[in-house]
C-alpha cells in the first residue's frame, strides 16, 4: 500500500503512550491473532494462554461467547468467507460483519486487560483478494468493535513485513500463505526498506479446512463439529509425529503422516497452480525467487513443506511462527503508523479497473498488479454530434468486452456543451486508496463539470469468480483481442458512414452527380460487409471509402473557411 509513513529519519511528536498504542490484528477464517510492537519488536498477545483465538462466536442467553468459550455451544464459524456479502444473515439473524465485530471486540478487551492500556487503533489484515465490499465490511466490523482502522493491509504483505524488518533480506520472495480458510501467494521485491508486491493470486475457498474435511471423509464420518475438531487435532499432531490414534463415540480412529500427506496433496497442487500463474504475471521464473516464506497453520504439514520446496527448488523459510507472522507484521505496521518509520510499502491492485466504451469494449484505466495507492487518468470524448451527457460504467476484470467483466457501478456526467462528435474532452480519473477502495471521477474540461462515484459494490465477488476471471483472461486473451479488433473495425466503419451521410445531407451540392453516386456506392458496399467477421475486408472497404471521400472532405473544409472569412468581413464592415 504505497505508504510514505513519515519523512525518512523523522518521527512525529507523541502525546502519551496510551494515546498512541496501536495493535496489529490477523482476523483469520479459523483463528485470529492480536499483536503489539514496541521499538520494532512485535509480540503476539496470549489470551487465556493461547496465541491463536478461534474465530468462533456463539450466543448463550443472548450474550456472546467468543473464541474457546464458544466451542461447546454450536458456534458460528468461517464467517470471514462471507465478508464479501455483508448483508446476508447467518445464525441468530446476525451478519458476517457483526460476527467479525464480536471477535475484534473480544481481542480488544482481552488485550487491554493484559497490556494495561486502552486500545483504540489497529492495523487489520485481509486476504489479498478481498474486494471493495469485503474490505469495507472489515472496516465496519472494526468500527462496531470500537477500533479505528489505521490501515488494512494484505496478509502476505504483512508477513513480508515481519521478515523484511527482522532479517534485513533483499530480493524477490514468494509469500506462500496457506491458512485455515484461504490461500494467498504474493511475489514481493524487497530492497532498501521498500516492499513492492510484484504480483498476487489466491483462492478464498481453499485452506486447511478442506484438508480437515478430507480427513473426515477418509474416516467415513459425518462432518459435525466434534469430528471436524478431532480431524484438526489429528492433522496438527501429525505435523510433528508419524501416527495419531483417537476415540469418538466409542469408535477408535487412526491416521498416519503418509495418509495425511496423500489427502493433502490435491489441495497443495491447487496452490501450486496459483503459484505458477503469479510467477507468469510477474514475468519471473522459479530461479528468480530468492526465498519462500511460509505463512498459515497449514504450512506446518510436511506434505506442504515438501511440495513447496520441490516447486520453488529451495527450502522454505520458517524462521517466524507461521501462525503469528501475519499479526506480527500488522503490529509492526501499526507501530510505524503511530510512531514513524523509514519504510515504504507497495501493494498492488489484484484485478484491472476500467470503463465501458462504444461497442461494449473495456478501456483499462488501472491495469492489474499496479502498485497502490494509485491515481490514473485518461481522456475520452463523445461519439455523437450534440451529445450533452456521457455514461461512465466502471468495470473490473481482465477481458476485452464488458459482458465478460464485472460491473462495479455507473454514473452520468451531464452538462456537456453540445459539440461535434469527438470535440468534447472528458477526463476520467481512477483513484485507489491505501485500503484498495476505488473512487472514480469524470470532468468535462471546458465547463469543469465533475461527477464522482465511490465504488462499493452491492454484492461481493466470490473466490470462484476471481478464479474464473483470471483463468479466462489467460486462456481467452488471444480471442478477446481478435474480438476487440473486429469491434473497433466495425465502429470505425460506422463512424465514417455516419459522417458521410451527414455531409451529403448538408453539402451534396459540392459534388458532381457521378461523385455523389460513387460515395453512395461505397457507403452501401461498406454496409454490406460491416457485420461480417472478416476484419480485413471491413478495414479494406473502410480505407477505400475514406480515400474516396477525401476530395469531398477538402471541398467542405474550403467552404467552411470561406464562411468564416465572410463572417469576419461582415463584422469588420459593420
Amino acid at each position: 500500500m504505497l505508504l510514505q509513513l513519515v519523512e525518512p529519519g523523522m518521527t512525529p511528536a507523541l502525546h502519551s503512550e496510551e494515546e498512541t498504542i496501536a495493535v496489529g490484528i490477523d482476523l483469520g477464517t479459523t483463528h485470529s491473532v492480536i499483536a503489539l510492537s514496541i521499538e520494532g519488536h512485535a509480540t503476539a498477545i496470549r489470551i487465556d494462554g493461547n496465541v491463536l483465538v478461534p474465530s468462533a462466536v456463539a450466543f448463550k442467553d443472548g450474550a456472546p461467547l467468543v473464541g474457546t468459550a464458544s466451542l461447546n455451544h454450536s458456534p458460528v464459524l468461517s464467517f470471514k468467507r462471507h465478508m464479501n456479502e455483508p448483508a446476508i444473515k447467518l445464525a441468530e439473524e446476525k451478519s458476517p460483519v457483526e460476527y467479525s465485530a464480536e471477535v475484534l471486540r473480544y481481542l480488544k478487551q482481552q488485550a487491554e486487560m493484559i497490556v494495561g492500556h486502552s486500545i483504540e487503533k489497529a492495523v487489520i489484515t485481509v486476504p489479498a483478494y478481498f474486494d471493495d465490499t469485503a474490505r469495507q465490511a472489515t472496516k465496519d466490523a472494526a468500527t462496531l468493535a470500537g477500533l479505528k482502522v489505521l490501515r488494512l493491509i494484505n496478509e502476505p504483505t504483512a508477513a513480508a513485513l515481519s521478515y523484511g524488518l527482522d532479517n534485513d533480506i533483499e530480493g524477490v520472495y514468494a509469500i506462500y500463505d496457506f491458512g485455515g480458510g484461504t490461500f494467498d501467494v504474493s511475489l514481493l521485491k524487497m530492497s532498501m526498506g521498500v516492499f513492492q508486491v510484484l504480483s498476487t493470486g489466491g483462492d478464498l475457498q481453499l485452506g486447511g479446512d478442506d484438508i480437515d474435511q478430507a480427513i473426515v471423509n477418509y474416516w467415513h464420518q459425518d462432518a459435525d463439529q466434534e469430528i471436524i475438531s478431532l480431524a484438526r487435532q489429528a492433522k496438527e499432531f501429525l505435523s510433528e509425529n508419524l501416527e495419531w490414534v483417537g476415540k469418538i463415540k466409542d469408535q477408535t480412529l487412526a491416521l498416519n503422516q503418509s495418509v495425511l500427506n496423500n489427502l493433502a496433496k490435491p489441495f497443495v497442487a491447487k496452490t501450486l497452480l496459483i503459484c505458477e500463474r503469479v510467477l507468469s504475471d510477474a514475468n519471473l521464473k522459479v530461479a528468480d525467487i530468492k526465498g519462500v516464506v511460509l505463512v498459515g497453520g497449514s504450512t506446518r504439514l510436511k506434505a506442504v513443506q515438501k511440495e513447496v520446496e520441490m516447486f520453488f527448488e529451495k527450502e522454505p523459510l520458517i524462521d517466524v511462527d507461521p501462525d503469528q507472522v501475519v499479526a506480527l507484521g500488522a503490529a509492526l505496521q501499526a507501530e510505524a503508523l503511530t510512531q514513524g518509520s523509514n519504510m515504504l510499502l507497495l501493494d498492488v491492485i489484484p484485478l484491472s479497473l476500467g470503463i465501458e466504451t462504444m461497442g461494449g469494449l473495456v478501456e483499462k484505466i488501472i491495469p492489474r498488479n499496479t502498485p497502490i495507492p494509485s491515481a490514473m487518468a485518461q481522456e475520452f470524448t463523445t461519439y455523437q454530434d450534440g451529445q450533452t451527457a456521457i455514461k461512465i460504467h466502471v468495470v473490473q476484470g481482465e477481458r476485452e468486452l464488458v459482458e465478460d467483466c464485472r460491473s462495479l457501478g455507473d454514473f452520468v456526467l451531464s452538462g456537456i456543451p453540445p459539440m461535434t462528435a469527438g470535440a468534447a474532452r472528458i477526463q476520467v480519473t481512477f483513484t485507489v486508496d491505501a485500503d484498495g477502495l476505488l473512487t472514480v471521477s469524470a470532468e468535462e474540461k471546458l465547463t469543469k463539470t465533475i461527477q464522482t462515484i465511490s465504488v462499493k459494490p452491492s454484492y461481493g465477488l466470490e473466490s470462484k469468480d476471481f478464479e474464473r476471471m483470471l483463468l479466462e483472461g489467460l486462456k481467452k486473451g488471444t480471442k478477446d483481442l481478435e474480438d476487440r479488433l473486429l469491434i473497433e473495425s466495425r465502429m470505425e466503419a460506422k463512424q465514417i458512414i455516419s459522417y458521410l451521410q451527414n455531409a451529403l445531407d448538408q453539402d451534396r451540392d459540392l459534388l458532381e452527380a457521378n461523385e455523389e453516386q460513387e460515395l453512395k456506392n461505397g457507403i452501401e458496399t461498406l454496409r454490406e460487409v460491416i457485420e461480417s467477421t472478416d476484419r480485413e475486408k471491413i478495414r479494406t472497404e473502410t480505407k477505400l471509402l475514406s480515400a474516396q471521400s477525401q476530395s469531398f472532405a477538402e471541398k467542405r473544409i474550403g467552404r467552411s473557411i470561406q464562411k468564416r472569412l465572410l463572417g469576419q468581413t461582415i463584422l469588420q464592415e459593420g
